[in-house]
């Protein structure tokens, strides 16, 4: 059973100055909490989202059907992060659509909606606005951190950042960078959200209408990289939609995996933010912590002193276990201490919200020694 939870959100006037040169002067961030925070604020567990994802990481709201969070089956009661042990929290990322500031939002300096004068924000500045937000908690360091793909990343950006204020950094189906193949996907899927009719340059707010067919079409290419060749052809195989016989036509559906994404897509569409995909897929593109160090992960990852979890999964061929490997390397050259473990999974990418026992038991095991070591 899930737990009943609230959203909480908080106002921030100190301005924040980001790494591409914006400023936010003023911003909301919306955050849920999970569990109690010990008598010693030490038993704290961040949970960062990925593209899609939001604050809203488990539980479910009172009164609404569907409404369970993105990762309640890692989190709460007796699971994998026990929330009888650990106090969790889940932060919306400035820039989003589910209550932080973002293009969605007016923007106070000009009475207007942001759109697409809402300033780039990066890995980084997400997590420096997390660690302001854990100042207003009174939360001085995190027992641990931890996130999948895009919160991967966040995750181990806070090791460097505020590698002081992380004991544990748990990431899960992640890498220190994007390759070529990946930029290339977020290009594609960004391009078929500014090309359609209906953006407006981003100011779509202002006439009134929504980006719908770019977002279906971005949905839709992002569900086929999020999924493995294994579990389409299982699902789906060549399977018609209707009858046995072929219709022989170019606009109709002919196969079921065709109206599967047609209904992923429509449905992202109706409550996803364009201008916030072109935010959050920009963010992806350009965290490289090793850029700043001629490409030497090892260096990038010195400053680091927390230990780590990491997890892949051997049919994510997204976010391969190359691309983890290459950060258990990095860290063991550094002498930190790393736990890692690749999950013949055949679920691809998606395989970090699942429910795979052999996955889940893993993370419980770990938070399980987090709280006999430290909390105890």
């Amino acid at each position: 059973m899930s737990f009943i939870v609230s959203p909480q959100s908080l106002s921030f006037d100190q301005p924040l100055h980001l790494q591409g040169g914006g400023v936010l002067r003023q911003y909301d961030l919306s955050y849920e909490t999970y569990g109690e925070l010990n008598t010693d604020r030490n038993n704290a567990v961040l949970i960062c989202h990925a593209l899609n994802a939001s604050h809203h990481v488990a539980g479910s709201y009172a009164g609404q059907d569907k409404s369970q969070g993105w990762w309640d089956n890692m989190v709460g009661p007796g699971k994998a992060v026990d929330t009888n042990r650990f106090f969790v929290i889940g932060v919306n990322n400035l820039g989003s659509c589910f209550g932080s500031t973002g293009p969605m939002h007016t923007n106070p300096e000009t009475g207007r909606v942001y759109g697409a004068d809402f300033p780039v924000v990066t890995v980084e500045d997400w997590v420096n606005a997390q660690a302001r937000l854990l100042d207003r908690l009174g939360i001085n360091q995190l027992a641990a951190v931890m996130g999948g793909s895009l919160g991967g990343m966040q995750a181990l950006s806070w090791s460097l950042q505020f590698s002081h204020r992380v004991r544990h950094a748990v990431v899960i189906a992640s890498s220190p960078n994007l390759n070529a193949e990946n930029i290339a996907f977020n290009e594609v899927a960004r391009r078929a959200i500014a090309t359609d009719p209906d953006f407006h340059g981003g100011h779509f707010y202002a006439h009134g209408v929504i980006p719908k067919r770019g977002l279906r079409i971005a949905r839709m290419l992002g569900h086929i990289t999020y999924l493995s060749d294994d579990v389409m052809n299982t699902k789906f195989g060549r399977l018609l939609q209707e009858g046995e016989t072929f219709k022989y036509s170019t606009q109709e559906v002919e196969f079921q995996i065709e109206s599967y994404l047609r209904y992923q897509g429509d449905k992202f569409s109706e409550y996803f933010d364009a201008n916030t995909y072109l935010l959050i897929t920009r963010a992806l593109d350009y965290f490289d912590p090793a850029a700043a160090y001629q490409g030497n992960l090892q260096q990038a990852l010195a400053r680091a002193t927390a230990k780590f979890l990491l997890v892949s999964f051997t049919t994510d061929w997204r976010f391969a276990p190359a691309r983890s490997r290459e950060m258990v390397q990095a860290l063991v050259a550094n002498q930190r201490e790393v736990s890692y473990a690749e999950i013949d999974a055949p679920h691809g990418h998606d395989a970090f919200l699942l429910d795979d026992p052999r996955y889940l038991s893993l993370v419980k095991a770990y938070f399980e020694r987090i709280s006999m070591e430290e909390l105890a």
